[in-house]
């Protein structure tokens, strides 16, 4: 049986897959962040998502192949970075909300002055954008590629039973779906998680 190629899980359903992304590590330069927490959207399916009325000059790496970096400027204020996955012409993405950040940190401290304490430090898409030094010219980078200035490398499967499945935030339309997903009990997350049948354990809200 041939081995999967890292990462060719990309290529599957937004909500489906977002949980294998927990555990991945995001690169830049000597800066990374442990994945802790991200949300599924699943493009012209999806009324929240920026794909929702098809391709744009904002929107269109979306629906480009799985594995390349989508950002944008979120109320003009901060960078939000996305990872694309799904078919080509899908539109699909998962933005990564959360990052646990790992040492050496001195440049993340720099850029993010406002922070005080680790766990503020990439406690958010725009946060940890800042704090990794991901901006706009950053759009359409390859993750995947060896030699690329952002990128994903692989960590430890994070255990199902570890993972913590909620609806999405800060968004106003189709706000019902489950596709918020985190490492359970991880202090790093963008917010509290919310208790009841909101937020249960498992990928698959078990």
């Amino acid at each position: 049986m041939a081995q999967e190629q890292p990462f060719s899980w990309l290529e599957g359903r937004a909500s489906r897959i977002a949980p294998r992304l927990l555990g991945t590590k995001l690169m830049r330069g000597d800066r990374v962040g442990l994945i802790v927490e991200v949300e599924a959207y699943e493009g012209q399916a999806d009324a929240a998502s920026h794909a929702f009325r098809g391709p744009t000059e904002r929107s269109r790496v979306m629906f480009d192949r799985a594995g390349l970096l989508y950002v944008y400027r979120s109320y003009g204020v901060h960078w939000c970075a996305n990872v694309v996955c799904g078919s080509v012409g899908q539109g699909s993405a998962l933005l990564i909300r959360a990052i646990e950040p790992m040492p050496p940190t001195e440049g993340m401290w720099a850029d993010r002055p406002k922070a005080r304490a680790p766990s503020d430090l990439g406690s958010g898409p725009g946060k940890l954008c800042a704090a990794m030094g991901i901006d706009g010219s950053h759009y359409g980078l390859d993750l995947l590629g060896a030699r690329s200035p952002v990128r994903l490398v692989a960590g430890p499967e994070v255990d199902p039973a570890r993972v913590v499945v909620g609806p999405r935030i800060g968004i106003s339309k189709a706000t019902e779906r489950p596709w918020r997903f985190a490492i359970a009990g991880n202090p790093h997350v963008s917010r509290p998680w919310p208790k009841g049948p909101a937020g249960q354990r498992g990928p698959l809200g078990k």
